[in-house]
């Protein structure tokens, strides 16, 4: 018996009752288990060959996916804690309920998908992968957001953003799909504040702009971005994609590379 059968089957003798299995397909109850616990059995459970994994009962678990490699589906049914998905580099993760603060921070690969709100700063310094979020989001959503190499992380958020969406932002695309919010305004402050790579798709109008962006009507190429995106959006959220794509998008984009350039010495 292996390190991870071994692990597998010391988490599965003190937890026995909440594992159920069949073929590579696994169910865990996660009702009252420490986050700790939880994170280990799902990392043995991947390292064993699982493909898919249920979590029924989930309840503030921090970490849950964090640092996982492996090409596997995990579906949470609750509200996972902090740092869903955090140096996440394959998974893809489905949560059937809200997400809280720092979902996909530093994610390298995979996708999250979230069937309702998530807190502050999603996206944290993304660097590859996708986090789809049907509903709104909190502040600082995609601060530090950068490319690496071939990589281009994707944000796209269904609702409303808070302030200082995008901030810091140095590359990859944030989408925002305003679809639950009743005055087509975006009203968020601060979009793009010391941003200097990437870009910003608003559907709608966008105004009050700091200073360091600029705002221009998407073209042609640009909306083969957002048409790509819509039509994922849409598969994932049941949304119609001809009504979602109807009307106007702007592109946020950074004037200057190095905004804060000024400031010091060289």
């Amino acid at each position: 018996m292996d390190h991870t059968e071994e692990l597998i089957a010391e988490i599965s003798r003190k937890f026995l009752s909440r594992i159920r299995s069949k073929e590579s397909v696994y169910s865990v109850d996660a009702s009252g288990l420490p986050y700790r616990e939880l994170n280990t059995l799902l990392k043995a459970l991947g390292n064993n060959g699982a493909k898919k994994i249920e979590v029924h009962g989930v309840y503030g678990q921090r970490y849950i996916g964090t640092g996982i490699d492996k090409k596997i589906v995990i579906e949470l049914f609750g509200t996972p804690g902090n740092d869903l998905g955090a140096f996440m580099s394959g998974p893809r993760i489905v949560v059937h309920g809200n997400a809280q603060d720092c979902c996909g921070n530093t994610m390298d690969e995979g996708l999250i998908v979230v069937h309702g709100h998530v807190g502050d700063i999603a996206g944290y310094s993304m660097r590859g992968g996708k986090l789809f979020i049907r509903d709104d989001v909190g502040y600082r959503v995609g601060i530090h957001m950068k490319e690496y190499r071939d990589k281009r992380p994707v944000l796209v958020v269904g609702g409303a953003p808070g302030d200082f969406l995008g901030e810091y932002m140095a590359g990859g695309v944030i989408l925002v799909l305003g679809l639950n919010s009743e005055n087509k305004e975006f009203r968020a402050r601060y979009v793009g504040t010391g941003m200097h790579g990437g870009v910003i798709f608003v559907r709608g109008e966008m105004n009050n702009l700091v200073s360091g962006v600029e705002a221009l009507e998407a073209n042609e190429e640009d909306m083969k971005i957002v048409d790509g995106l819509v039509r994922e959006f849409c598969f994932y959220f049941g949304f119609d994609v001809d009504d979602v794509l109807d009307g106007k998008f702007t592109k946020i984009t950074p004037i200057n590379k190095r905004p804060y350039g000024n400031l010091y010495a060289y």
